[in-house]
């Protein structure tokens, strides 16, 4: 097991920053969600956001920042929790209210444009996630050049996929989530979200015996920085290597459509991924010096070597070119 909690490995900078994330997907229901949990002790700062997408294309969002000395005993921020057993299983629980609009692109818009707001409801979440992976490290399989541009986004990452089940309540409705496969995430480091050109992150499953966890950063040079591992009959296979084939946005470029991998194993074996965006929930970010990003949070459609009927997160990051 990764260590849980690593307050005492932080240096000074105020952007040091641990966080946990949490995605999953259920077909049958149609319902997906990602949560995340970030710490940033030399700020004193908690924060969480909770976003679902539902079956009929709306979504639903949550976002919380405030004051926490001290995150080592209670992974908790406001309605948001995670929390870890001591037998490797984790449980989530959510309880507050989730503002909600009828297109997901829109969903950080409405500080200003109050109208766009579909709903607002009380939603409650319990899941449980009992892991079916071992755990992956992506350093210990990285070369010293991912590992350095890599520093980016964080200085580790641990991986583990799971089966999930519980409920999951939204205004009046209930949905029961059973046996639905999702995936954590922890990462620790410096999380520089406008010094990055681009990003990609995808978790990908196709059932219990198949999942994949790519991920590309993209300096402004053109060099690449890359980790993940294939999941393929309960082992968890490093990617030595991933090759960006084709990326396709919209005419702004930055909302993605679909993209195309060419991964290489430590098996030193081949595979494509293609992949296709679903909804789209635009995260930005800014900071003191005029610089701009977008975070994509969505889920999408795979191809793993002509396996279809993958499902999954489709996550970019682009830098806004100034004009």
């Amino acid at each position: 097991m990764e260590p849980i909690f690593n307050t005492k490995k932080i240096n000074n900078h105020p952007e040091w920053n641990e966080s946990y994330y949490l995605a999953f997907y259920d077909k049958q229901n149609n319902i997906g969600g990602v949560s995340r949990l970030g710490f940033k002790p030399n700020k004193q700062e908690g924060m969480t956001f909770f976003f679902l997408f539902l079956p009929n294309g709306s979504a639903g969002g949550y976002h919380y920042v405030k004051k926490i000395k001290d995150y080592s005993k209670d992974l908790k921020v406001k309605g948001m929790i995670h929390h870890y057993h001591n037998n490797g299983k984790w449980s989530y629980e959510f309880n507050g209210n989730m503002i909600f609009v009828r297109n997901p692109e829109n969903l950080l818009k409405v500080r200003e444009e109050p109208n766009l707001i579909s709903n607002i409801l009380h939603v409650k979440m319990k899941l449980n996630f009992n892991p079916i992976s071992d755990i992956y490290e992506y350093s210990k399989y990285m070369t010293e050049d991912s590992l350095e541009l890599g520093k980016k986004a964080g200085d580790k990452h641990w991986e583990q996929i799971a089966i999930i089940s519980g409920d999951i309540q939204i205004g009046e409705k209930i949905y029961s989530i059973k046996n639905t496969l999702g995936q954590r995430d922890h990462t620790y480091g410096v999380r520089d979200w406008t010094g990055v050109e681009n990003w990609l992150y995808y978790v990908v499953w196709f059932n219990r015996n198949l999942a994949c966890n790519p991920a590309a950063i993209i300096a402004d040079d053109g060099r690449l920085s890359t980790g993940g591992f294939l999941f393929k009959d309960r082992k968890n296979i490093p990617l030595k290597n991933i090759q960006i084939l084709e990326e396709k946005f919209r005419e702004d470029g930055v909302f993605p459509i679909s993209s195309k991998l060419e991964l290489i194993d430590n098996l030193n074996e081949k595979h494509i991924l293609k992949a296709h965006v679903g909804d789209i929930i635009p995260i930005p970010f800014k900071d003191n010096k005029g610089n701009q990003s977008i975070l994509i949070q969505a889920f999408g459609s795979f191809e793993l070597d002509g396996i279809k009927g993958g499902y999954g997160t489709f996550e970019t990051l682009r830098r806004v070119k100034n004009s």
